[in-house]
């Protein structure tokens, strides 16, 4: 079917099937089934605001307009109707929507210099045209967020406070010497910033003792404490058997931290160094809370030097207590990566109870995330996030779902917010079968003056229209089996 080629001016939305959601679990008790249901509405309406962007901006240049789907065209039509001259249809693939001009059919009566073909009109207007969804998602937007704004008289900061709960930890171990105390607020570990659980538990956990990962510097800075005890051995030379060492008492070891993108989970922490080969185990066992090493004739000093540097990773907390601001003794994870404490979270809001409020709290809201979003995005197209982390519709409604359930609608009409920005940043993306891809054709055709061929056109959005269902397929594949597998 001709529908099938997007270029050829029909719009086939898959976008809302390409959101990256990040996120460490997905609860698996069923949830509010009235939850899912606005979260479904909520959906529909952002697929139904970006096709009536493409609608309105097309009716506006005198563009006909002979189709408009809500769902893709795939599989049984459940509704048409007439309204004017237009066909509504609704599809059973409630994935996406489209709008349809003359251009799209062959049987089509309009003469082919008719100025109510889209394929006449001006780039200008009809890069307009296409563009318009992207925009008339975006405005949903901010409209969204600044109805919440306006109802709730506040909006959240993405920022939490964390405190401290319950210390659950056996009497020897460093956290009882740290100082820290139930009720503390956490703000920062090892110099980053502390505002959300995950950022605090993904340190700790990359700093569990022995996890066979030590940095560059702090290997060869303890290499460099290792010769200035014992001069007389070289870098890479085996220490003849019998021979005793001396081993540094205070050793360098590895702080970890995290960006600004980590710490947000807008990227996945990968510990950076080398890993701790499993023929120095043996090694490590004999090392084990000594302070003189004689040698058995297999080991180098930098293979003594790398051992001793893969051993603790403290944890350096900053908290508030009573209004002071504290810095606690170091605190030394066990082997699992667990310090044996609770933590509590508590969400700080920001006020919009005046106009100007509103408005800039919106703006800065949005932005933050949507440039967040986009960061991830890259991460994705980069490798840095792997694809079975990629989750659409289904993940996406039990998300919402859950939110709408836990937090009141005003969550899940923010996610709607965050997911219309993410349809309009995703088809705005250069890619044949989406906007970007029709605008980039454009581009083309305006440098050489003439329009491309129509056939080649169409193979290519056929190519990458085919992917794209793939890529949907691949997607739900992954929204289900995380929902079942948690």
């Amino acid at each position: 079917m001709q529908i099938f080629a997007p270029y050829k001016y029909t719009e086939i939305k898959l976008a809302t099937d390409l959101n990256i959601i990040f996120y460490d679990k997905i609860k698996k008790n069923r949830g509010d089934f009235m939850a899912i249901i606005i979260m479904i509405l909520l959906l529909s309406l952002l697929i139904l605001v970006h096709e009536a962007g493409h609608f309105l901006a097309a009716r506006a240049f005198g563009i006909k307009v002979d189709k408009f789907g809500f769902g893709l065209p795939v599989g049984p039509t459940l509704y048409k109707t007439k309204v004017g001259d237009v066909e509504v249809l609704v599809h059973a693939l409630l994935l996406g929507g489209y709008v349809s001009f003359p251009d799209d059919e062959k049987d089509c009566d309009l003469p082919k210099d008719s100025p109510e073909r889209f394929a006449n009109k001006p780039i200008w207007q009809r890069a307009i045209v296409v563009s318009a969804g992207v925009i008339a998602n975006v405005i949903c937007a901010i409209a969204l967020v600044m109805l919440v704004a306006i109802v709730s008289g506040q909006l959240p900061s993405g920022n939490y406070e964390i405190y401290t709960g319950e210390i659950n930890a056996p009497k020897d171990t460093s956290i009882w010497q740290s100082g820290l105390q139930k009720g503390d607020r956490i703000l920062k570990a090892n110099g980053c910033d502390i505002n959300n659980a995950y950022s605090l538990i993904t340190i700790i956990k990359n700093s569990a003792k022995d996890n066979g990962i030590a940095s560059q510097k702090t290997i060869d800075e303890n290499f460099s404490k290792l010769k200035d005890l014992n001069p007389g051995l070289s870098k890479d030379e085996i220490i003849p058997a019998g021979i005793a060492i001396r081993l540094p008492e205070n050793l360098a070891q590895d702080i970890i931290t995290m960006d600004k993108y980590a710490l947000k989970g807008a990227k996945y922490f990968k510990k950076e160094g080398i890993s701790l080969d499993e023929s120095l185990n043996p090694l490590k066992e004999e090392l084990e809370g000594k302070t003189v090493y004689t040698s058995d004739g297999k080991y180098s000093m930098y293979d003594v030097a790398k051992v001793l540097s893969n051993g603790s990773h403290p944890i350096n907390l900053i908290v508030e207590r009573n209004g002071q601001i504290l810095t606690l003794k170091p605190i030394y994870p066990n082997e699992e990566g667990i310090i044996g404490i609770g933590l509590g979270m508590k969400q700080t809001m920001i006020k919009t109870n005046t106009v100007p409020a509103i408005v800039k709290e919106s703006c800065a809201y949005l932005w933050d995330n949507t440039y967040m979003m986009m960061y991830s995005l890259g991460q994705l197209f980069t490798g840095n996030i792997p694809l079975k982390d990629m989750h659409g519709v289904v993940a996406i409604t039990k998300i919402g779902g859950d939110m709408i359930e836990k937090s009141g609608k005003s969550s899940g009409i923010l996610l709607a917010a965050l997911i219309s920005m993410n349809l309009a940043i995703l088809n705005i993306l250069p890619i044949p079968a989406l906007d970007g891809g029709h605008l980039m054709f454009m581009i083309i055709e305006k440098i050489m003056g003439r329009p491309l061929d129509e056939k080649v056109i169409e193979i290519i959005s056929s190519v990458f229209f085919s992917l794209l269902i793939l890529l949907m397929i691949f997607v739900v594949f992954n929204d289900i089996t995380l929902l079942v597998s948690k």
